[in-house]
């Protein structure tokens, strides 16, 4: 089973970052209560829908890293994974490699 976002949404999978203090001690991700503010798009819908009926295309495209809201978008799961569906316009911003 899969899910395919409609319109201006899109499917996110959250990046677990590793912390590793400034002494070299590696803390998991275990050890945080918070989720990441940082995911990779994975789908992406068919564009925003206008009032004068026009699709547009969305500016974010599958495989762009994005940082988004602590509380943006619903949590659901998709074949045991926790995914993320949030609207373009919850995404703050596109990260650069």
């Amino acid at each position: 089973m899969g899910i395919r976002p409609l319109y201006d949404r899109v499917l996110i999978e959250r990046i677990e970052e590793e912390t590793v203090t400034s002494g070299g001690l590696f803390i998991p991700q275990t050890a945080s209560t918070e989720k990441p503010l940082v995911g990779r798009i994975i789908a992406v819908g068919q564009g925003r829908l206008g009032d004068d009926g026009e699709v547009r295309p969305l500016v974010v495209s599958v495989g762009d890293q994005v940082a988004f809201g602590r509380y943006a978008g619903v949590e659901v799961k998709v074949d045991g994974d926790d995914l993320l569906v949030l609207k373009e316009d919850e995404i703050l911003g596109i990260m650069s490699a």
